[in-house]
């Protein structure tokens, strides 16, 4: 039986919660929530340490799929993950702040 994943949308994550980006550089750059912390998917095993203690811990990709599975990783190890379904996406279309990197109007990429 698949196991199941704390899962949430956007518009519900509360304003306080420690977040986990797990996209790509370029999405990154282009847009994300201001103090987020941002370590791409495939390097979530390589950077553990890096991972926020936090309980729990929602993590958020560009549309929920690549979060799932970081989600349910992080669970298997020890931690509180929570998975933000509607994800970047659903974050800018509930109107939750976002910054760049770029000094350009931030969007979801």
């Amino acid at each position: 039986m698949p196991q199941q994943i704390p899962t949430v949308p956007a518009a519900e994550v509360p304003e306080d919660a420690v977040l986990l980006d797990v996209r790509e550089d370029g999405e990154w750059v282009a847009g994300h929530a201001e103090g987020a912390t941002h370590i791409p998917m495939g390097d979530v095993p390589a950077r553990l340490d890096e991972v926020p203690e936090a309980d729990p811990l929602y993590v958020v990709c560009r549309s929920g799929g690549r979060s799932a599975r970081v989600a349910a990783w992080l669970n298997l190890n020890g931690y509180d993950a929570v998975n933000v379904g509607d994800g970047m996406g659903g974050w800018e279309a509930a109107g939750r702040p976002l910054v760049s990197e770029t000094g350009q109007q931030p969007f979801v990429r």
